[in-house]
């Protein structure tokens, strides 16, 4: 008996033959592989996004020779690139407000109004394909629809006989630029901000109607606090998301908006303003925009993420 007992408690200690420990060969060679992975990324993190910053960062203090100057970066300062800073930052930050609240109104009757499953899904589908239709095919898209002899201008002068442009609506204006970026930042937001509609907790509101709150308490004292850092942040992506666009506008206007980005192309590659040094100091004030914008997004994210768990 004693040898019995003896074996059975020696047979569960029996464990099973230890692996490579750390600082052994097999481990440190397979550790080496591991990271293998990761070489392809790091190539392209250095090619499209290192090396063109270098890039813009020395450009942006050279002058056509080659020679140090600070001459590009007292240029951003003259009015006329000034104000295309504050036209671009005007733009990014209403489509980014419109697209923010309308894409939060369509999100919050996603995720908490009820809709059947299989709209839930076709709207997310729709919400990730429309978020990248930009560029060109976007700036078409609206002329045919609301250009001068777009489908919906003729339709709507034919039928009821409304002038859209005679009542002042121009569709190669601010305003009817802003409306074209819309169309993109609203699926954008309704991807950002649903991941943080889906994390509101049951359990609050109904602690809250307990508690003898409203509907409309509930969202001024709980819902609308949660939600701020993950909206605020949402914002921001909005606004650097309208803000290093490009082709969109290029199309729409050709150029009749002074954008940052359309004056940056003008000086790169122009026939009659070309001073590519002063394109670059023009993309380095858009990156330091940029990275505060990324920055922010980040902070924010943190805190929206501690409900959201």
């Amino acid at each position: 008996m004693t040898a019995l007992a003896e074996r059975e408690a020696a047979g569960p200690a029996r464990e099973s033959e230890p692996g490579p420990r750390a600082g052994h060969p097999r481990a440190d060679v397979k550790r080496s592989l591991s990271w293998l992975g990761l070489v392809p990324f790091f190539l392209f993190a250095f090619a499209f996004m290192l090396l063109p910053a270098s890039s813009i960062l020395v450009g942006s203090f050279q002058d056509a020779e080659g020679a140090f100057t600070l001459a590009n970066l007292a240029n951003l300062f003259r009015p006329s690139i000034l104000n295309s800073y504050i036209v671009t930052i005007k733009v990014s930050a209403t489509t980014a407000l419109l697209g923010g609240l309308l894409g939060f109104l369509i999100a919050y009757a996603i995720t908490l109004g009820g809709l059947p499953k299989p709209l839930k899904s076709f709207m997310s589908t729709f919400s990730g394909v429309a978020s990248n239709f930009a560029g060109v095919p976007l700036a078409f898209a609206f002329i045919a629809t609301l250009g001068r002899m777009g489908v919906l201008t003729v339709f709507l002068r034919t039928a009821f006989g409304i002038e859209l442009y005679d009542a002042g609506f121009n569709l190669y204006s601010f305003w009817g630029l802003s409306l074209t970026y819309t169309y993109f930042q609203i699926p954008l937001m309704i991807l950002i901000i649903e991941p943080a509609l889906e994390g509101m907790k049951r359990e609050w509101r109904e602690a809250a109607e307990n508690l003898g709150a409203t509907s409309l308490q509930y969202w001024l004292k709980v819902g609308l606090p949660v939600l701020m850092p993950a909206f605020l942040a949402a914002f921001i992506l909005l606004f650097g998301n309208a803000f290093g666009a490009y082709a969109t506008a290029y199309a729409l206007t050709g150029g009749l908006i002074n954008l940052v980005t359309i004056l940056i192309g003008a000086q790169v590659k122009g026939n009659v303003l070309h001073d590519p040094n002063l394109g670059y100091a023009l993309a380095l004030g858009m990156i330091i925009i940029m990275t505060a914008c990324i920055l922010a997004y980040s902070w924010l994210q943190k805190l929206s993420s501690r409900w959201v768990k």
